[in-house]
């Protein structure tokens, strides 16, 4: 089993990587596979049942149409943002769905993509699963996919052994543990950058890996700009303002120049952009995932703007640095809201900005983990409570705190002198084990929390 950086971070739309992009994706492929094999001429009707969370909260995430898209043969990487509500629109209104884009069926948006409210397949919360019909109402062809956090698709088989999407390259650094991570960085005077980038060149060039990690970084700061640029109400009915621009303006004032909090300001304004963009169903990039996207971009944006000397290679470094993070949380827990609250999400991305930025700020491979662990464990607990089933309200600010967060974090670990009584390991652990004893209406299903006890208006 073998996790890239380009795993953890992927361009896709918002607003969520579990319940967007996740659905989309295994709708494609359940596409794919009919048109690569010999049951599309014969299909007459495609359905999708969604399921747990995806049921509960997927009006409000935008599942059900994310499937549709799916269907259509559309991918969340490359999929026009600003016409994709249209297409579904026009799905609906035809009666009429072009499957992998190439081959027509019949179509009723309300009886073929069900979404079951109370009903959960066993090896996940984030189940659909998808057939295909003939004129005899047989079917051709079912599979069923979980989407298991940051946009990961895994097919029944792989649900139930480890819910992680298998690799079997060999590396020459392998690490599961921050133990063994750490022990790496020491045994070859390695920082934790040069032994995920030393991982990485067995699938690709140091030059195509450069290159694709700043296409991420580009993507992030488009993000932030359309944010920035973008009036108005953000749409699912909570009629939530946007901030961003308004604090972008009160930024650039010449009279707040001195403000001693200026540069936590603009670290609140980047994450607010890039959440409210999410919200919106905008191209974003998952960080590990599209509920937390806005922290990890926050804080590179942070270092660049005010870190004397920040450039690409620190952005590079600081992404190697995040996703080797994030491997641990994706191996040894979950990055899933639906299956730990949103410890998983914001808890996650707080803890690989953290340790991402130590590293960049010069701290050692045991300080850029101990940040990484400030940054987990002081949002152990978090419960994923989207009033609405939007990523929204508390979405939107929590990205915000916790990117102010990441950096306070990595700032303490530098301060110290190493010395720990909580490895990283623990409090992943913890985590995972306070997300196996959280209810179950805590964790991404809008029946409890802010979501019950905010009136929707």
């Amino acid at each position: 089993m073998a996790l890239s950086v380009l795993d953890l971070f992927s361009i896709g739309i918002g607003p969520s990587s579990s319940h967007t992009v996740g659905p989309m994706r295994a709708a494609k492929r359940f596409a794919d596979g009919l048109a690569a094999g010999t049951e599309l001429g014969r299909t007459v009707r495609v359905q999708a049942e969604l399921f747990g969370s995806l049921g509960a909260t997927g009006r409000g995430h935008g599942s059900d149409k994310a499937v549709v898209l799916g269907l259509l043969g559309q991918d969340p990487e490359t999929v026009d943002t600003a016409t994709a509500d249209d297409q579904v629109a026009a799905a609906a209104l035809d009666a009429r769905l072009l499957v992998a884009g190439t081959h027509a069926v019949d179509f009723d948006f309300d009886t073929d993509v069900l979404l079951h409210r109370r009903k959960s397949l066993p090896a996940h919360p984030n189940g659909m699963t998808f057939r295909a019909m003939d004129h005899a109402g047989e079917v051709l062809r079912e599979r069923t996919y979980y989407s298991v956090g940051g946009g990961f698709v895994v097919d029944e088989e792989a649900a139930g052994a480890d819910r992680i999407v298998t690799d079997s390259t060999v590396l020459p650094y392998p690490f599961t543990t921050g133990a063994q991570l750490l022990a790496l960085c020491a045994g070859n005077n390695m920082s934790i950058s040069d032994v995920m980038l030393a991982n990485e060149l067995t699938w690709r060039t140091e030059a195509e890996l450069r290159t694709e990690l700043l296409n991420i970084w580009a993507v992030m700061r488009e993000c932030v700009d359309n944010g920035c640029a973008s009036e108005g109400i953000l749409p699912g009915g909570l009629k939530v303002t946007r901030r961003a621009p308004g604090l972008f303006r009160t930024l650039q004032a010449p009279e707040n120049a001195e403000d001693p909090l200026r540069a936590m300001e603009w670290v609140n304004l980047f994450a607010l952009a890039v959440n409210e963009e999410n919200a919106a169903g905008g191209r974003i990039v998952t960080a590990p995932t599209n509920g937390a996207a806005g922290i990890i971009p926050a804080v590179l944006h942070y270092y660049m703007k005010f870190v004397p000397g920040a450039g690409e290679d620190g952005v590079v470094r600081f992404l190697l640095t995040a996703a080797a993070v994030g491997i641990l949380f994706k191996i040894n827990a979950s990055i899933s809201g639906a299956e730990v609250g949103c410890q998983g999400e914001v808890g996650s991305a707080c803890s690989m900005a953290a340790g991402a930025l130590c590293e960049l700020l010069g701290g050692t491979p045991v300080q850029a983990e101990n940040a990484a662990e400030i940054g987990i464990e002081h949002n152990l607990g978090l419960t994923c409570d989207p009033v609405g089933g939007l990523v929204q309200i508390p979405c939107i600010e929590r990205n915000a705190i916790a990117s102010v967060k990441a950096i306070n974090a990595a700032r303490l670990a530098l301060h110290g002198d190493g010395s720990q009584k909580v490895s990283l390991d623990k409090a992943i652990k913890t985590m995972r084990d306070t997300g196996a004893d959280m209810m179950t209406k805590y964790k991404e299903t809008s029946r409890g929390g802010l979501a019950v006890n905010v009136i929707e208006c």
